[in-house]
């Protein structure tokens, strides 16, 4: 007979409400730091965005020469042009920044830079981006951030309290807008790859945060004079070695795909790898403790667990 994989065989005690404090004054922080960069400086829009033209293209003769092809591409005046190694040595990502004249404009530039890199160049992949659809992409890729919020916001009410879904909307948000940080404030390339990332973000984290409540609801009802603040630590740490396994099997995909995926990938890698990091914390240190101050309504639990229909089955 086969026996689970445990990691942690007795459940701890550790006091992470002790800590809860320290938390909410980190992630107000840091949360109050990237809303201020992201509005002063920005994030470093991809092609996706901002439009222009994407060139993969691959050396048949060796190792790229960067330096010498963008001598050679600087010589055009047809903007900053952006040149990265991916893959291999010979692998290379060619950015064209967008044309004032149209597609045609924009067409012409990348004959241009055909041209000026010569022959021993093999094209695989030639992705123009126009600024109408650039900016689109802007705008719908905000709306399908917010909706997907209100839908998590939804869902947690309905499956718990509306002060479960106030706690997990603030933990999620803070995992946003924290990600989105990340990226103003070292000036990653923020492309349509980062946005399905931050969606997929919200989605890891707010399923971490369903599990904890799910038990802190179970031991409300199975603890009933037990005080509130126990209650979460209880949840946190009979909760723990299945977010410990969670987050190593997700992080070591993550890192294989950030060693192994390439430049095209490197943008989703980090965002993935910095929200399995904040999404855990924030599960911790948010969206657990926010329960002690908002005091979901115990007597309400406790009496749906008396009714008929008021068994949930215990979370794993």
């Amino acid at each position: 007979m086969l026996r689970p994989l445990i990691v942690i065989r007795h459940t701890p005690k550790i006091d992470f409400m002790r800590w809860h404090v320290f938390g909410f004054a980190f992630s107000i922080l840091l949360g109050c730091a990237s809303i201020a960069i992201f509005l002063t400086a920005g994030l470093n829009y991809g092609i996706d965005f901002v439009g222009g033209t994407l060139i993969e293209a691959r050396v048949t003769t060796g190792p790229a020469d960067l330096a010498a092809m963008r001598q050679k591409l600087d010589a055009l005046h047809i903007g900053e042009v952006s040149l990265q190694n991916f893959g291999n040595d010979s692998d290379v990502l060619i950015r064209l920044p967008e044309q004032s004249g149209g597609d045609a404009a924009q067409m012409k530039a990348v004959e241009l830079a055909r041209n000026a890199l010569g022959p021993n160049i093999e094209y695989r992949r030639v992705e123009v981006v126009g600024p109408t659809v650039g900016k689109e992409l802007i705008r719908a890729g905000a709306y399908a951030t917010i909706l997907a919020l209100g839908a998590i916001l939804v869902y947690i009410w309905f499956r718990f309290e509306w002060q479960f879904g106030l706690g997990a909307t603030i933990s999620t948000i803070h995992d946003v807008v924290t990600t989105i940080g990340l990226f103003a404030i070292f000036r990653l390339e923020f492309d349509l790859t980062t946005l399905a990332a931050i969606l997929t973000i919200a989605g890891y984290s707010i399923n971490d945060t369903v599990v904890i409540y799910d038990r802190v609801r179970e031991a409300m009802r199975k603890y009933r004079t037990m005080s509130l603040r126990d209650l979460i630590n209880l949840a946190l740490n009979e909760t723990l070695s299945r977010t410990i396994l969670t987050v190593s099997t997700v992080a070591l995909a993550v890192l294989s795909l950030l060693i192994f995926g390439g430049e095209v990938l490197r943008g989703f890698s980090i965002a993935m790898l910095w929200g399995i990091v904040i999404g855990t914390y924030s599960s911790l240190f948010i969206a657990a403790p926010l329960l002690y101050y908002i005091r979901p309504n115990r007597r309400a639990v406790a009496k749906a667990a008396d009714e008929p229909s008021g068994g949930v089955r215990r979370a794993p």
